[in-house]
């Protein structure tokens, strides 16, 4: 009888499985689709992101085109039905991933959009750009609900445009759903609520380039430019049970159904992240 998970044998530890040639350009981000469908998508400098399938032999299924620039990163939403991509652009891209097509972009950063990552429930999408500022949107339209500043006072279009000394380089969330990270040229680490424009916590780190959450959100471990991971202790916070909720509807539900509601005002604006 066969186990499971299946025995390894220790000589295929570190054997080549597969190569996937297709990208003309540096890859600068892969992500798998969370569905365990063992589907993975590629970002590169090439301008595409490429989708393969894992689970036939590395079979390229497609190739997302609609970036003048660079690709930078990429994250799928947690129900794998969506893709955000970013890069050398003021522009957010988000991709229908059942039918291979653009669903739109999104519009409002004022220099290159260099991270995403979804929330825990799919409802927001958090971006970070060189132009000082995470912002966190709802994906299902287009909306910014919140503006995290990194430079103050806000800086001009045309002074975010440039070099600032405050670039932003990383953002994640938490999987409290409550919590975002974000990394920037300022050396500074910082964590934000959701429901609050200012930082919570804040921390040194100099030459910061990447950061992601552990599973319980109880560490975020960042990465810098000099090869060094540090790890902090991140702000913790029982969730309500009002949050709980709303996190368990919107898994199910986009923004367009939950608008469609029959419910008081208060209601709606809070299952729709606007209070």
């Amino acid at each position: 009888m066969a186990s499971f998970p299946p025995r390894v044998n220790e000589k295929e530890i570190g054997k080549l499985l597969l190569n996937l040639v297709d990208h003309t350009e540096v890859v600068r981000d892969l992500t798998f689709a969370p569905d365990g469908s063992l589907i993975l998508v590629s970002a590169s400098r090439d301008k595409t992101l490429r989708v393969w399938d894992l689970k036939d032999d590395g079979n390229m299924m497609k190739v997302l085109r609609g970036h003048q620039n660079w690709v930078y990163s990429c994250a799928f939403s947690p129900d794998s039905s969506m893709l955000c991509s970013v890069g050398a652009s003021k522009a957010v891209f988000l991709w229908n991933m059942d039918k291979y097509t653009m669903i739109r972009k999104l519009e409002g950063h004022h220099h290159d959009v260099v991270a995403c990552d979804f929330s825990p429930d799919g409802a927001l999408l958090a971006t970070a750009s060189y132009d000082t500022r995470v912002y966190i949107w709802d994906p299902h339209n287009g909306d910014i609900l919140m503006e995290f500043g990194h430079l103050f006072p806000p800086p001009t279009p045309i002074f975010a445009g440039g070099a600032n000394d405050r670039w932003v380089r990383s953002v994640s969330f938490s999987h409290d759903g409550l919590h975002v990270a974000s990394l920037a040229d300022d050396k500074m680490v910082r964590f934000w609520r959701i429901d609050e424009d200012y930082p919570v916590q804040v921390a040194p780190l100099s030459n910061g380039l990447c950061c992601a959450f552990s599973t319980d959100g109880s560490v975020l471990a960042a990465g810098t430019h000099d090869g060094s991971v540090y790890f902090w202790a991140t702000p913790r916070q029982v969730p309500s049970l009002q949050h709980l909720c709303r996190m368990s509807i919107r898994r199910v539900m986009p923004t367009q159904e939950v608008e469609e509601l029959p419910i008081p005002s208060k209601l709606l604006e809070f299952l729709s992240y606007r209070i």
